[in-house]
């Protein structure tokens, strides 16, 4: 197996609604305002109307679970949904808090996207296993992720 880069994209979001505390840790929902991705083979913008609904455990780790959806320059629509982990360290914290940022290496933060689309030209997103890793801009996240050859 090997690691292929394929896009780089960067999700703008709205301060978080803040759940609160509940019996499975601290619910917050960060709402998707749109955004960028590209690649050599696809590029576009972020739609809004997603969100990152994630978990914060009293292990001091964030779990994701996003939805998002993605509009190419050329017009196919694609949808995406990915889980993963996010580790609230100090950094993460500090940037969340402050509206900073954080570098790729300052934590552990790694998601499983899934593309969906039914535009014939893109349809290798269907059956294709992506991995990425991600960093904390001021109001945004940003992802680089890599096809699995």
């Amino acid at each position: 197996m090997n690691l292929e880069y394929e896009l780089t994209y960067n999700a703008t979001i709205k301060d978080p609604v803040v759940v609160g505390a509940g019996p499975y840790g601290m619910r917050l929902v960060y709402e998707v305002t749109g955004g960028s991705f590209e690649g050599e083979r696809l590029r576009g913008k972020l739609l809004s109307g997603g969100a990152d609904w994630i978990l914060v455990g009293p292990d001091g780790w964030g779990r994701l679970d996003v939805r998002a959806q993605f509009l190419t320059d050329d017009g196919a629509a694609i949808y995406a949904v990915y889980y993963g982990v996010l580790e609230m360290n100090e950094k993460v914290q500090r940037a969340i808090a402050g509206g900073g940022s954080t570098d790729y290496g300052d934590q552990y933060f790694r998601t499983t996207p899934r593309f969906e689309t039914g535009d014939p030209r893109y349809s290798w997103l269907n059956h294709t296993v992506f991995v990425a890793q991600g960093h904390v801009l001021p109001h945004a996240v940003e992802y680089k992720v890599y096809r699995v050859t």
